[in-house]
């Protein structure tokens, strides 16, 4: 379903349902519950604070995988025991 036909359905259905207040309150209860899941994400950040991160990252020592290598060659290489 795209997001045009969601938009519609919802939009279908929330016009019978307005009809009925206490059905609304449910539904408006639900959508603040759904809003506030997203807004409690902890690693959920803002473009300025990744930017700022990666900003932050590139000030300390990097590494750089080899050509052809592969991620455990080089995690072995960096030293970790796999």
């Amino acid at each position: 379903m795209t997001a045009l036909q969601l938009n519609a359905d919802i939009y279908r259905n929330l016009g019978i349902i307005a009809e009925d207040e206490s059905m609304m309150e449910k539904v408006a209860k639900y959508v603040r519950k759904l809003a506030k899941q997203m807004t409690d994400d902890p690693t959920r950040m803002t473009k300025e604070e990744f930017f700022a991160r990666v900003d932050e990252a590139k000030k300390g020592p990097s590494h750089r995988m080899l050509p052809g290598e592969d991620l455990t060659a080089f995690l072995r290489r960096m030293g970790h025991d796999l």
